[in-house]
């Protein structure tokens, strides 16, 4: 199976700066907050520490989480190999940037 990604380019709007509370990231991926929680322990989700208090997560990393589903539905993957997945399909996309650099 064949996977393409699109790179998008788009200006951060105020919401896209704007880190989400475990709450919120929760209910706008659709996952369990104990869920999202291995997902971070895994390292699958990425968060940034805010001063004094919970983990907040950055709204691009909504699309890590339909990447994930993406993976554990078409493919069957438990989580952890997931995580090995994910690593591999964004170096190769780091290297397929840097070979259309090269080439242009």
């Amino acid at each position: 199976m064949t996977v393409h990604q699109l790179a998008v380019r788009r200006r951060p709007t105020a919401e896209g700066r704007r880190r989400l509370t475990r709450d919120e990231f929760s209910r706008r991926s659709g996952v369990h907050p104990e869920l999202l929680r291995r997902f971070v322990a895994l390292g699958l989700v990425q968060t940034v520490p805010e001063p004094g208090g919970e983990p907040r997560f950055p709204p691009g990393q909504l699309a890590a989480i339909a990447r994930i589903e993406r993976l554990r539905r078409g493919l069957g993957l438990n989580y952890a190999a997931i995580g090995l997945v994910c690593e591999l399909l964004d170096r190769i996309q780091e290297l397929e940037g840097r070979l259309r650099e090269r080439s242009s």
